[in-house]
């Protein structure tokens, strides 16, 4: 079956994009379904590996963690933790094998942008686990560094804080306000450049738009 305009571009913007980020460093590939893109990330881990990851939503929505949990896998969910105890399950599960998570930007030239509130998903990108998978739907693209920081501050971040109780007045406005609240979740902000170890980090984008 032909592809159409739209799945055309997809497929050329995500292969040029991933192009990038393998010569960053980075383990990359194009899937044009997300179907395609969780049986990838699937693929990647051994069976009996342990696995974790924050709260992302994309590789909930995805099918990542379900389609885990019904394998041969010691998946370690932190939303199945009393709220009171997560702090303790994060820290007792940081070298975890595998940890899974999305990017809320990634610019064309293969940089990797992301915002935290606590600092345990960056802090797990950069360091801890043995790998990462970070799955990445074509909506999380961006031009360059100008618009890649715009779509964290001014997208993601407001959403994102319409999940939780706290009194940003993003939650309140839909907008980002540069704010200094103790509810922030925009204290940390990721540029991953290069990824050191080689092949460390993998990324799986797919064609289409997933997540926040």
């Amino acid at each position: 079956m032909m592809a159409t305009p739209a799945e055309e571009r997809n497929r050329r913007l995500g292969e040029s994009v991933a192009a990038a980020l393998c010569a960053r460093h980075f383990d990359a590939q194009y899937c044009e379904t997300v179907k395609e893109a969780v049986a990838a990330a699937v693929r990647l881990i051994p069976q009996g590996a342990s696995v974790t990851f924050g709260g992302s939503m994309t590789i909930r929505d995805t099918g990542l963690v379900a389609a885990l949990k019904e394998g041969n896998y010691r998946v370690f969910d932190r939303d199945e933790i009393p709220p009171a105890a997560r702090t303790a399950f994060v820290h007792e599960h940081f070298f975890s094998d595998f940890f899974l998570a999305s990017a809320n930007a990634v610019s064309e030239d293969g940089v990797i942008y992301n915002m935290d509130g606590a600092g345990n998903r960056v802090a797990s990108l950069i360091y801890g686990p043995r790998e990462v998978i970070l799955l990445v739907g074509l909506n999380k693209i961006a031009k360059d560094e100008q618009s890649a920081v715009a779509r964290v501050r001014g997208t993601a971040a407001p959403i994102n804080a319409q999940r939780f109780d706290i009194t940003t007045p993003c939650r309140k406005t839909g907008r980002c306000a540069d704010c200094k609240s103790t509810d922030s979740i925009c204290c940390t902000m990721t540029v991953m450049r290069l990824c050191r170890p080689a092949g460390r980090i993998h990324v799986i984008l797919f064609g289409e738009s997933y997540g926040y």
